[in-house]
């Protein structure tokens, strides 16, 4: 079944919000992991530890917005589990957003 206008403009704007807060999570992770290198490898003793927070927060913000984007588009579980944890692997986010965006692009025209 071909979807509405109206549902193309839901999916498109919650396609929109599932990139920006995949590209968000993925560079508050990639800040994380340096805090935690210059942390545990490097010694440095004062980094900021509201980086942990940031990224917490934006990330669960991240695990909303796909999953508002998974029921639009019916993901099935399996790659809307993948979609969701993909924001704890410092890069994947990068990668499996492409991926995503790409894919409801072509199966919903938006």
């Amino acid at each position: 079944m071909e979807p509405s206008a109206d549902d193309r403009k839901k999916i498109a704007s919650a396609l929109l919000r599932y990139r920006v807060l995949a590209y968000a999570t993925g560079l508050w992770l990639l800040l994380l992991v340096g805090e935690m290198v210059a942390k545990y490898i490097i010694g440095v003793e004062d980094v900021p530890a509201w980086i942990a927070i940031v990224h917490g927060w934006v990330y669960a913000v991240y695990l909303l917005v796909t999953f508002d984007l998974a029921i639009k588009v019916r993901w099935p579980v399996p790659r809307t589990i993948g979609t969701l944890l993909a924001g704890t692997v410092p890069l994947l986010s990068f990668f499996v957003e492409h991926r995503r965006t790409q894919q409801v692009k072509r199966d919903f025209g938006v």
